[in-house]
């Protein structure tokens, strides 16, 4: 029996090992700072990270907006995560909205992002964080910190740049410019776009095929690719041999190996 974690702002909704996480803050267009959105989107990565049986996480917006990022209004009366003088306000984002990209670091699922209106700062920013995005037609991106000032003090510099190229990512976080969603496709920011309505049902389509596979072998998966980024060839290989140690000892490889020669669908246990 499954217990999710206790969510305040947020919805969770499990359907065939794939966890459906909802930000449930309309009013505010779903903006994650003056929200509990921070707190339930790492206590759910944190769950799913010990619930074996999750294999996928898609992330998405209830009502108008994907996420508006910070609190303008805050930042203007300089209160909540806003206020107070250098040290207290770098204590603010640390202990504040940069647990969102170190918990999506160490997410061990692949994570889409259904984009279902706009996607703005630090909202922008949380969508690149994710594996994979999949926008509606009149979803709307925007790196866009230096339109208020500041800059993307949640990561956002190192995300975008390694998605699209340091290029291209200057000139979007420079000009703080609106993205449409084609101009995001053809970007490579998002990976499809779709009928508002077929949003959701497309992102699930995804993540149940992911959740298709040795979860396992998905998860490992996961961690190499985020390895990858960081390690230098030698060692990555290294890592990659430990890991393929791990999968050929794994009840689940034989089965996929065995459910491939016999043209049968595999059953999966796990281990």
């Amino acid at each position: 029996m499954l217990n999710p974690p206790p969510l305040v702002d947020a919805l969770l909704v499990i359907e065939d090992r794939v966890a459906t996480l909802t930000f449930n803050r309309d009013d505010v267009r779903n903006e994650l700072t003056g929200t509990h959105l921070i707190d339930d989107i790492e206590r759910t990565v944190d769950w799913i990270n010990r619930e074996e049986s999750i294999a996928a996480l898609i992330l998405t917006g209830a009502g108008r907006a994907f996420s508006s990022g910070g609190n303008v209004k805050h930042m203007l009366a300089r209160e909540g995560s806003f206020g107070g003088d250098v040290y207290e306000v770098q204590k603010k984002y640390r202990e504040g909205v940069q647990r969102i990209p170190l918990a999506m670091r160490r997410l061990d699922v692949p994570a889409i992002a259904a984009i279902n209106g706009p996607a703005i700062g630090a909202g922008f920013d949380l969508a690149c964080m994710c594996d994979i995005r999949i926008a509606s037609i009149d979803a709307t991106m925007a790196e866009s910190f230096v339109n208020v000032g500041i800059i993307p003090g949640d990561g956002g510099a190192w995300f975008l740049q390694r998605l699209v190229g340091y290029q291209r990512a200057a000139e979007l976080t420079f000009s703080g410019r609106v993205l449409k969603a084609d101009e995001a496709r053809a970007l490579g920011i998002v990976l499809d776009v779709v009928a508002n309505e077929a949003l959701l049902a497309h992102a699930r389509e995804m993540a149940h095929g992911f959740a298709g596979k040795p979860p396992q072998a998905l998860r490992l998966t996961k961690r190499l690719m985020q390895s990858a980024q960081r390690m230098e060839f030698g060692d990555f290989l290294d890592h990659c041999a430990a890991f393929q140690g791990i999968c050929h000892n794994t009840a689940d490889h034989l089965e996929a190996v065995a459910s491939m020669l016999e043209r049968r669908r595999p059953n999966y246990s796990g281990r």
